[in-house]
């Protein structure tokens, strides 16, 4: 899915085996999310102390993929081909969305 993220809703773009894929931290998504890593507001928390995991991040990622036919493994060799540099602009879009919301 190529497409261009709007980061005013907290999207972003992540690339995946070379192919941009949309995040989009909607309620559904966050709500899975939360369901397997614990309250979110822990997890800002976690990432604000460098203590967020690489299973955490991928599984974040995977939950806010607006293409859910993307294998969950796929997301994790991609965090891993980007590296956690590349991965942070993305991250901090959709913790920012979990923190102040759209509004």
């Amino acid at each position: 899915m190529t497409g261009s993220a709007n980061t005013l809703r907290g999207e972003a773009l992540l690339s995946i085996a070379g192919h941009e894929h949309l995040l989009r931290p909607t309620f559904d998504a966050l709500v899975r999310a939360e369901e397997e890593l614990g309250p979110l507001f822990a997890l800002v928390e976690r990432a604000g102390a460098g203590q967020l995991k690489l299973a955490e991040i991928a599984a974040l990622f995977w939950h806010c993929l607006a293409d859910r036919a993307v294998p969950r493994e796929r997301v994790g060799e991609a965090v891993m081909a980007l590296g956690l540099a590349r991965c942070t602009a993305a991250l901090r879009v959709l913790l920012g969305q979990i923190l102040k919301g759209t509004g």
